[in-house]
């Protein structure tokens, strides 16, 4: 009798952990696949708000390069989009964080996605802020270095999408290359100021004035796009750069 009580306790003993094991497992599963899911639908939400950007990017060039009044204003609508997006996305940031308590890798990812959507919202700011300017500029003929500017923000336009690529991707090279176009674009910056406050003006100082202050803001759309990139890098590497 002691020894089949014996076999029986022994038996439970042996079986029991496999059957909590299991369970563990299923569990941890379940908790990953749900994890997963969340940062996949917020790494789409961040990207659909890029493409906003981009977008908006594409409007502040149409406005003045094009001289389009249409584009000018659609700006503003655009920007509220990205701010109502950049809100939404920052408390889905902060809630999975809170109630999924992420680490290591998955953590990098809601960190650098939470300072991507600042970096994105502040470019869909400066394309509107070119937007207010092209509409200071219609009435005065075109700068003759309208070109050159064009060229400048083009490279921006090419270095916003990009950013995009990489984070979609996680593409570490793309990433890593956005700052080698940045370099480009301060180079740009330097000299078309010194192109503009250096060439003899015999009229009003308003388009001079106005079109450095496009340079900037074009200026600091590179430096966010890079920004982007050097976080792709981090949360794929774990490296600072």
């Amino acid at each position: 009798m002691n020894t089949a009580s014996s076999g029986i306790e022994s038996h439970s003993s042996t079986v029991s952990p496999n059957i909590n094991q299991n369970q563990s497992l299923d569990v941890s599963s379940t908790f990953r696949s749900a994890l997963d899911l969340k940062l996949t639908r917020l790494q789409r939400d961040v990207l659909r708000m890029g493409a906003l950007v981009e977008s908006s990017c594409l409007l502040a060039r149409e406005a003045l390069c094009d001289r389009n009044i249409e584009a000018a204003r659609n700006l503003k609508k655009h920007d509220k989009q990205v701010d109502q997006l950049y809100r939404q996305i920052e408390v889905d940031c902060i809630n999975l964080i809170t109630l999924e308590a992420p680490v290591t890798q998955d953590l990098r990812l809601v960190g650098a996605l939470m300072q991507m959507i600042r970096d994105l919202e502040r470019i869909g700011d400066y394309a509107k802020d070119i937007g207010e300017v092209s509409l200071k500029l219609f009435p005065y003929p075109p700068h003759e270095v309208m070109d050159q500017i064009q060229v400048m923000l083009d490279r921006c336009r090419s270095m916003v999408a990009l950013s995009l690529l990489s984070l979609s991707e996680l593409d570490v090279d793309a990433g890593r290359e956005i700052k080698e176009k940045d370099d480009v674009v301060d180079d740009d910056y330097e000299r078309l100021f010194e192109l503009l406050v250096q060439t003899p003006v015999s009229g009003s100082i308003e388009p001079t004035v106005l079109l450095v202050l496009v340079i900037r803001y074009l200026e600091r759309i590179a430096d966010h796009a890079t920004n982007i990139g050097r976080r792709v890098v981090f949360v794929v590497t774990g490296e600072r750069h």
